[in-house]
């Protein structure tokens, strides 16, 4: 269905170069929606662009640890857009693991850096486009099932996804006045590139090699971009993507006790099989 100039509404989504970001894009972007993505990767997201059909897509380099760099885009982007951003999606992160005594300093702060400073950042440069375009703008971050509970080699991550589901609670509180709609994404292991990689580099560990080896499913990454769409068109605060996340979001309320001792049973076979 067409959907005209002024009835267009708009999304700017960090990460867009791969993965959950590009996957976003795409979903917004098939149906009508005015499609803005950023990253560090200027060759990913011209391929995500080239996956888009027609003429309302926007790309714009951008390193989220960059507080005025996020000024400066979200302001063109706002232009590009017809003066209005609807959504903002704080989906840019990285994944670190391994045992945090083996973690270089320069890992730890590039983690924290970008999945926890650059989504405050984010949030506080899009809030006045989103008060602007309320009530129905929404604020979505992408967390993990990671921020559900804590597990071996997670520490670092872990910490990052448990911060980015407390400032979308905070934000849900603080910006209701203002009628914008603030959630968090919780997807458990998503086919993504981020699942080839090694967790740390001290290892040669790979990450999908991991999760297959635990026997844990593999979501695809489409149901993340569903979710997303249910965030801007719905009004809960949390949303669980995939059969692990949903399985620690009830144990951890039902059975708390279980859950410690399953992931430190866990914790001590990682350590015998070194």
């Amino acid at each position: 269905m067409a959907v005209s100039g002024a009835e267009r509404r708009s999304i700017f989504i960090t990460g867009g170069a791969s993965g959950i970001g590009r996957a976003v894009a795409r979903h917004f972007g098939e149906r009508g929606w005015f499609v803005g993505i950023a990253d560090v990767n200027v060759a990913g997201m011209e391929d995500t662009l080239g996956l888009i059909e027609g003429g309302f897509k926007y790309m714009h380099r951008l390193d989220v640890r960059d507080r005025a760099a996020w000024d400066e885009a979200l302001a063109a982007f706002n232009t590009a857009a017809g003066s209005r951003i609807d959504v903002v999606v704080n989906n840019a992160g990285i994944g670190t693991g391994g045992p945090l005594a083996e973690l270089e300093v320069d890992e730890i702060d590039r983690c924290l850096d970008i999945n926890l400073r650059g989504v405050l950042y984010g949030a506080q440069a899009a809030y006045p486009y989103l008060k602007a375009s309320a009530p129905g703008s929404a604020l979505v971050n992408i967390a993990s099932a990671a921020g559900l509970t804590g597990g071996s080699g997670m520490s670092v991550y872990s910490a990052t996804k448990f911060g980015v589901r407390g400032i979308a609670e905070s934000l849900d509180a603080e910006w209701a006045p203002d009628e914008i709609k603030v959630s968090s994404i919780c997807p458990s292991f998503i086919d993504t590139p981020l699942l080839d990689g090694n967790s740390n580099r001290k290892t040669n560990e790979n990450i999908r090699a991991r999760v297959t080896a635990a026997g844990l499913e593999i979501t695809p990454v489409e149901e993340v971009a569903q979710a997303v769409w249910n965030a801007v068109h719905g009004d809960e605060l949390h949303y669980l993507v995939g059969k692990t996340a949903r399985n620690i979001a009830f144990a951890k309320r039902w059975m708390p006790g279980k859950v410690r001792k399953q992931q430190r049973a866990a914790g001590r076979q990682g350590l015998l099989g070194k």
